[in-house]
This record gives structure tokens, C-alpha cells and sequence, in this order.
């Protein structure tokens, strides 16, 4: 068996913020009743959190869950942890009309912090990401430059970008840009 790898491998770029891939992570999605009993029990026995509101990211002692639409979950765990976190979740939501993935591989995130890491985004993506409208726990399914992405941002102020592994190199290099030393907005920051 080959040994899994990120999108990547660790890539990072320091501009007037800093870009970096943060490597393997397990990430499932889950399709469903979002409101149904059943998703909540199985949410809360995979990551210890609950259903998050629209737009929301809870996170559990064992991982994460972002709202992603008004049926549809991303769970985050440990890389490790997700083929069985997919099966508690099938086990959980049996009988329930519900689809649970494992998408781990099919998937990168890079991780944007410092000051200005607000004004890259805003420069690759159509969302408004001042302090008042986009806080710690929210997420955005949108797009970076050309393609498909999600941000959600931290309790430290950083910034997560999740896109398909098969755009990973584009989105690094358009972050990359974005970060670079002189193109500062001071706008966000």
C-alpha cells in the first residue's frame, strides 16, 4: 500500500501573509436531514459537536463540522481517524435517507495567517471578509480566482481554504501572488 501524501507536501510561501498547505486531514462529507435527530446523534458521537447553524463551524473533542448547505455537512477529523469515523456515521444514520463520504484524498487546505491575510482573500474571492461579516467559526462556500473553494475562519484570526486536491497547485499560486510583498490593500487587515 502506498503511503498517502498531501496535495502539496507541506508547500508554504511568506509574503505580507503567510501561505501554507496543512497537510493531511480526514473530511467526510455528509448529506442529509441536517434537522433530524439521527444527524444530530451521529454529528455528536463522530466529533463531539453539535449541527452547526447555516454558515457555522462547530468544533468537537474529536473534530469538526462545517455547514456546507441546507443538507449537506463537511465532518473534519484526523486523517487516521476518517474511514472509521465513516462507518460510526453509516451506523448512526442506518434507515436514515443519508449519504456519508470519505473525501479526505480528494481534497487540500491551506491555511492563510497574519495581518493581511484578510486582503488576499478579498482579492481572489466574492465575499465580504471585513471583521464585522466574517468572524472565527464562519464559513463561505464560493470560489478563489477561478475555481471552487470554502474559507472558514479560526479563533486566531487565521483563514482555512478548502478546494479540490486536483486545483491545489492554482490555489497556492493565486494565494501566493495575492500574499506577495507589495501587493498589500491595508483594507482588511
Amino acid at each position: 500500500m502506498s503511503k498517502a501524501v498531501s496535495a502539496l507536501d507541506g508547500a508554504t510561501f511568506e509574503g505580507f501573509a503567510k501561505v501554507a498547505e496543512t497537510g493531511l486531514r480526514g473530511m467526510i462529507t455528509v448529506r442529509g436531514d441536517l434537522a433530524s435527530k439521527e444527524m444530530a446523534a451521529a454529528v455528536k458521537a463522530t466529533t463531539g459537536a453539535a449541527v452547526p447553524a447555516q454558515r457555522k463551524v462547530v468544533t468537537g473533542d474529536k473534530g469538526a463540522v462545517a455547514w456546507m448547505s441546507p443538507d449537506e455537512l463537511l465532518v473534519v477529523v484526523d486523517y487516521d481517524q476518517a474511514e472509521a469515523a465513516v462507518a460510526q456515521m453509516n451506523e448512526a444514520l442506518k434507515g436514515s435517507h443519508a449519504l456519508v463520504a470519505n473525501v479526505s484524498d480528494a481534497r487540500a487546505v491551506f491555511r492563510l495567517t497574519g495581518d493581511g491575510n484578510r486582503d488576499v482573500l478579498a482579492k481572489l474571492a466574492p465575499v465580504d471578509f471585513a471583521h464585522e461579516a466574517f468572524g472565527a467559526d464562519d464559513i463561505r462556500r464560493s470560489r478563489i480566482a477561478q475555481v471552487p473553494a470554502a474559507v472558514w475562519g479560526n479563533a486566531d484570526g487565521s483563514f482555512e481554504v478548502i478546494c479540490f486536491r486536483s486545483v491545489a497547485q492554482y490555489v497556492f499560486d493565486v494565494l501566493k501572488v495575492s500574499a506577495e510583498v507589495g501587493g498589500e490593500v491595508n483594507h482588511l487587515g
